[in-house]
């Protein structure tokens, strides 16, 4: 699978089948995603979740999500306000 077709499925399985179980009380943390099984961990550590979800299957597809935002991290800083 192309990277964008990953991504595409792992987020219609998130929409369709994880959501509703790991929404409630996990904001702010992460959840790898197997496309290929649809097998999915969820945890505050993506790197220790890819390596249990590759444990389990031995060449996942994986894609990553960050519970209740659009994106796993931001790239640069925050704007600070300027100092008098």
């Amino acid at each position: 699978m192309f990277q964008s077709d990953v991504g595409r499925k792992a987020r219609e399985l998130y929409e369709a089948r994880i959501r509703h179980n790991v929404e409630a009380g996990n904001r702010g943390r992460y959840v790898v995603i197997d496309v290929n099984s649809g097998d999915y961990e969820v945890g505050d550590d993506y790197t220790v979740l890819t390596d249990h979800v590759r444990a389990r299957h031995p060449d996942p597809e994986l894609f990553t999500l960050r519970i209740g935002f659009p994106a796993v991290g931001r790239i640069g800083g925050r704007a600070r306000p300027a100092r008098s």
